[in-house]
Order: C-alpha cells, then sequence, then structure tokens
C-alpha cells in the first residue's frame, strides 16, 4: 500500500499527506495509522486536497488520523516554527537552502527576506549567522502572526523586524531609509519578478538571492529576464550562481539565482 502514494512532508506533529484519488477512506485510515506508529512525532495526519493556490500560496487539507489540528511546531536548524498547514505556507523541504543562505551572510549585514511567510529564511539567518539585522516581510496576515510569534519563540526580537504588507509598498517605504547588504527572494510563482522592488533596496555590493521556477531547458530564459530588469532599473549586476533549489513537479525546478548589483 505504502508505494502506492504519491508523496508525503513531515511538519513536526503532522503529517501531509497525497493519496491515490482511489484510496478509499479506510485505506487512507489504515496507512496513517501506520505512519504514526513509525513516526512517534507524528500525531496527525491530513491528506492535501487540490494543488497550493494564489499569492498566498495557501493549500487545503482534510484530517484523516490522529489529534484534530492543524497548528503546526516544527524544529530545523536549531530554531522552532509554529503555523497553521491551511492558513500559512511553509515547505520543509526547503530547510537546506535556509541554511545555506544562512552560511553565506557576513557579519554585521542588514538583511532584507520579501515573501517571508511565517518567517523561516529571516529567523534561521538570524539563528545561523551574524546578521545584525533581519526584515521580514509578507503580505499574509495571519502568516505575519505566526511569524511574529516564532520570532519571539526563536528569542529574536531585537534582531528580526516583522513587517505585514506588500511587498511593493513596503519597498517604496523602507528604500526611503535604508538599503541592505542582502536581499533574499524565495518568491512564489508569480508573473511578476519584483526585481523593481529589490532594485530600490540595492546598494554596490548588495547580493540577490532570487528563486525562481522552470524546466532545465528555461534557465538562461530566467537569467536573461534577471539582467534585462536591471538594464531597466538601471543597475549593474553580476551573476555569480545558478542552481537547482528542488524539483516542484515532474521536470520542472525550483532555481536560485545568486547575483550582486557591482
Amino acid at each position: 500500500m505504502a508505494e502506492k502514494i504519491r508523496s508525503y512532508d513531515f511538519f513536526g506533529n503532522i503529517a501531509v499527506v497525497r493519496f491515490p484519488n482511489n484510496f478509499s477512506a479506510k485505506e487512507k485510515k489504515k496507512f496513517s495509522v501506520k505512519l504514526m506508529k513509525e513516526q512517534k512525532s507524528v500525531q496527525t495526519v491530513l491528506e492535501k486536497v487540490g494543488k497550493i493556490k494564489g499569492r498566498l500560496r495557501k493549500i487545503k487539507t482534510k484530517y484523516v488520523s490522529g489529534e484534530r489540528t492543524k497548528e503546526v511546531l516544527y524544529k530545523e536548524n536549531n530554531c522552532v516554527f509554529r503555523f497553521n498547514i491551511d492558513s500559512t505556507y511553509f515547505s520543509p523541504r526547503l530547510s537546506n537552502e535556509r541554511k545555506e543562505i544562512a552560511g553565506k551572510i557576513k557579519q554585521g549585514e542588514n538583511v532584507l527576506v520579501m515573501f517571508a511567510g511565517v518567517a523561516p529564511f529571516s529567523i534561521v539567518i538570524a539563528k545561523n549567522s551574524r546578521a545584525i539585522k533581519v526584515v521580514s516581510v509578507e503580505i499574509n496576515r495571519e502568516a505575519s502572526k505566526y511569524a511574529k510569534l516564532n520570532v519571539e519563540l526563536n528569542k529574536l526580537k531585537n534582531k528580526v523586524e516583522v513587517i505585514q504588507g506588500d511587498v511593493k509598498k513596503v519597498a517604496v517605504k523602507l528604500a526611503k531609509k535604508e538599503k541592505f547588504d542582502v536581499i533574499v527572494m524565495p518568491r512564489p510563482q508569480l508573473k511578476e519578478s519584483f526585481l523593481k522592488e529589490a532594485f530600490k533596496l540595492c546598494k554596490r555590493g548588495t547580493k540577490i538571492y532570487y528563486y525562481d521556477f522552470g524546466k532545465e531547458d528555461e534557465i538562461s530564459l530566467i537569467v536573461e529576464k534577471i539582467k534585462s530588469e536591471a538594464d531597466k532599473y538601471k543597475s549593474r549586476i553580476k551573476i555569480l550562481k545558478v542552481k537547482k533549489a528542488g524539483e516542484i513537479a515532474p521536470y520542472k525546478y525550483r532555481f536560485r539565482v545568486d547575483f550582486k548589483v557591482i
């Protein structure tokens, strides 16, 4: 039976499972009970229904077995996070990516994280680097509430600032008072690049970690888009690295492009 399961993710005390369409309620229950026995930390099993939707990247889940809750307590990279599975977005598969970015931050750097969600990138960076300050921007009000809670849980109130709002509007206000040494852009799958906003907040030497999605043969198109946006907004850049940051669907990947304003 287990080999028929498409995929599942562990979010601390909750497992979210994608069941085959032909699975009966009895089969789902049987698998869930077995999974909880094998994974002692899992207290709840939910079924993922449909795909991640909209700019707020929400998913829909249905209760299958265990404790009736959708609130997660999740730990990674010496950090702890609380969030609601349905009302906020969180990917445990980006744990190593967050750790890698934190390792690139130098002492005393001022960091901005766009599309920050419940603040996993922001908190992992603040906890595992010598950044002087991390500004965490997220449009989802519910996610921002959890982000503030997570900052408190990780005792980082003096290091992480959570701003709830649209990146476009927030960037205008921030640009009047500060520029950043590092900008992290873990974008959802949106048509807009939001590079215009990033370039407003850059200075010479700023490094940007930009995420985009596509097939393997589309890497050059992503890089050209970044270069074109840089020219449009009169910013000179140097591409430092392009890497795959995970497969999100058959033959479709999350890419990270590292570049520097020169």
